[in-house]
């Protein structure tokens, strides 16, 4: 059974409905650095880094980034929100230049919210040159009570508005 026309329009997706019907604080512009060296275990027999392993620096990135705005570690921020985490649902990263074993590397990330997603931008660099960039998508989830299932969940009034506060500091 199709829904009707109406009930499509209230189903309408966040991007789609008007700004002026979107109630979320503007962070935007918060963003965490990070310094990371790239040590033996991270890279491949021609001595550089392995790409997978930027992925693991940029999910440690987006965790240092909820840490340093909540003031509490993941472990910590599971249990004080009662949910099940934030999973990546979509990733693109490039590859610009090689880091090697020995190389310091800054990492800048930077977020923007919506309804129960977000987006985190990274952007690794070396010397102030751009090494690769990564974009993800990530959703708070809850589990569900009945079935255990993870499904998801706005993310909490406190988190935008703790990320707010950090912003505007």
């Amino acid at each position: 059974m199709r829904p009707s026309a109406s009930l499509a329009c209230e189903r309408q997706p966040r991007s789609m409905q008007p700004p002026s019907e979107r109630k979320l604080p503007d962070v935007t512009t918060y963003s965490n650095r990070r310094t990371v060296r790239i040590e033996w275990g991270d890279c491949d027999p021609a001595g550089i880094i392995f790409y997978p392993r930027y992925f693991q620096i940029f999910d440690a990135s987006t965790a240092a980034l909820f840490e340093r705005a909540l003031g509490m570690t993941k472990f910590d921020q599971l249990k004080h929100f009662n949910f099940a985490g934030y999973p990546l649902v979509r990733t693109r990263a490039k590859f610009i230049r090689p880091t090697r074993f020995g190389d310091d590397v800054i990492v800048e990330s930077t977020i923007t919210f919506g309804r129960s997603s977000f987006n985190v931008e990274h952007r690794l660099s070396r010397n102030g040159e751009l090494c690769s960039e990564c974009s993800e998508t990530r959703v708070w989830v809850i589990r569900d009570p009945l079935t255990g299932d993870i499904k998801s969940h706005p993310v909490p009034e406190e988190v935008l508005s703790k990320f707010v506060r950090k912003a505007s500091a």
